[in-house]
């Protein structure tokens, strides 16, 4: 087969989704100058109460964790002692599920918690390359902290596949199920993958490496760092048999403009999806790699069904 080397715009949408650019054609993400200006201290407690007041239902309050000496923004809208975790994709932060997170919840009666990740929206940055283990390690604290240790649905858009994908393999009991909404999984990330996309993405990196300050630029630079070997071993990673899954995969992928690659995405989830029988592949019609933006009643009607089949 001829490999097809994407042009711009495709390669803009392709590392997009990997996290390997934060900024897409056209777009402006969570790196912006008005989220750096956001980071300021919280007046919000630290801690959640396990039994809120019925004043506290149905109310988004931001709590401040911490883990091993930095900050993370968890964003709590208080329900049923069942949890819905909305995790991000690469370079955006807890916004991009404002439209979502007010019908979720009152769809379903559940808690329902966004947060963001290390060096996006009002968390801590913390120096030094992207490690996926370091983010897993973050969602975990600050559910533990919340009081949250079990019967979470987990929702992961895009690069939070890979937290995903490595928070359930270490906390399967934690987890009553998950949406996949066009996520980063294992078995995209081939040896023969691999170097196309760190060869797509080296211009970006070069050239953000002459301003590294920029969040955004920083934000692509750490995870450009060991970007091949940490995906040799994310390739590695096995989704738990006992958590179901909906796996969602966007009709134009993050790849449009690249046949091969976007095949390979197609692939990769339906051989995810087919690996149980409790895991379901649905496709966004019309929509980019940004579904939770250009579909967000898809996306909303996805989480509802997994929630709704295990309560």
């Amino acid at each position: 087969m001829s490999r097809t080397t994407p042009n711009r715009r495709s390669v803009n949408r392709a590392v997009s989704a990997l996290a390997l650019l934060v900024v897409a054609a056209g777009a402006v993400t969570a790196c912006s100058d008005d989220n750096s200006a956001a980071k300021q201290p919280s007046s919000h407690s630290a801690v959640a109460s396990a039994s809120p007041a019925t004043s506290d239902i149905g109310r988004t309050k931001l709590h401040m964790v911490d883990n091993g000496g930095h900050r993370l923004a968890f964003y709590v809208t208080r329900g049923s002692r069942s949890t819905i975790v909305l995790d991000s994709g690469g370079g955006e932060y807890s916004s991009q599920w404002k439209d979502i997170v007010p019908k979720l919840h009152a769809a379903t009666g559940a808690t329902v918690i966004t947060y963001d990740r290390a060096g996006l929206g009002k968390s801590d940055v913390v120096p030094g390359p992207w490690k996926v283990r370091s983010a897993v390690s973050d969602l975990k604290a600050g559910l533990a902290q919340l009081g949250i240790t079990k019967d979470v649905t987990l929702v992961a858009h895009s690069q939070a596949g890979e937290v995903a994908n490595y928070f359930a393999q270490d906390n399967p009991r934690m987890l009553s199920g998950a949406v996949l909404v066009d996520a980063n999984l294992p078995q995209f990330f081939t040896d023969e993958e691999i170097p196309r996309l760190v060869a797509a993405t080296q211009p970006a990196v070069d050239a953000a490496k002459k301003d590294p300050e920029r969040p955004e630029n920083r934000q692509l630079i750490s995870t450009a760092e060991g970007f091949a070997a940490a995906h040799q071993a994310f390739h590695k990673v096995t989704w738990p048999d006992s958590v179901p899954a909906t796996v969602v995969v966007s009709e134009k992928t993050p790849f449009d403009g690249s046949p091969e690659d976007a095949q390979r995405w197609r692939d990769a989830a339906a051989s995810f999806a087919h690996a149980a029988p409790n895991r379901t592949l649905v496709t966004a019609k019309g929509s980019s790699h940004e579904v939770p933006t250009d579909r967000p009643g898809f996306v909303l009607k996805e989480i509802e069904g997994m929630f709704a089949a295990r309560h």
